[in-house]
């Protein structure tokens, strides 16, 4: 279950944010690994979220290799990690609730049913206050499931 909540969040980053190979995006500099327990994944593409013109935040997807089969990505039960890097004052607590709301309600085709409880867990890593400048990790560990950082403090 925690698996697929991952792997829906994955396809709401693909599906919101156009993933590029650069090291830099949106004037911020996406580190090209990270730690994932002991596993260091790689950068696998990083881009910025808009929203009427606005530059939002700067996500990147960290996989252990590089790849870009989406399908693949997504069934691999293997660490990897989603680092959201918010570059705008305009990204509120309400603001990220919903469209992580609507990420899954896209992810799963509208069967939230199943995971619901998942996925209100979830997205009470975002209750408290949003800043710009501020770091989310999240980072899927098979076995374990999705540990959650905000400008490296635990929150999950």
């Amino acid at each position: 279950m925690v698996k697929k909540q991952f792997a829906a969040l994955v396809l709401a980053v693909l599906l919101v944010t156009a993933l590029g190979n650069a090291e830099e995006i949106g004037g911020i500099n996406m580190p090209e690994t990270l730690k994932a327990g002991q596993t260091t994944l790689v950068l696998n593409g990083a881009g910025v979220r808009e929203k009427f013109f606005m530059d939002l935040y700067v996500g990147g997807l960290y996989l252990k290799e590089k790849s870009a089969d989406p399908g693949a990505i997504i069934e691999a039960d293997e660490p990897m990690a989603i680092r959201l890097h918010i570059i705008s004052s305009m990204i509120t607590s309400k603001k990220m609730e919903k469209a992580t709301r609507e990420g899954f309600e896209k992810a799963t085709g509208g069967n939230i049913g199943p995971i619901q409880v998942q996925i209100e867990e979830f997205i009470s890593v975002f209750k408290e206050e949003i800043k710009e400048g501020d770091i989310y990790d999240l980072i899927y560990v098979p076995g374990k499931g999705v540990e959650v950082s905000k400008n490296n403090e635990s929150r999950s």
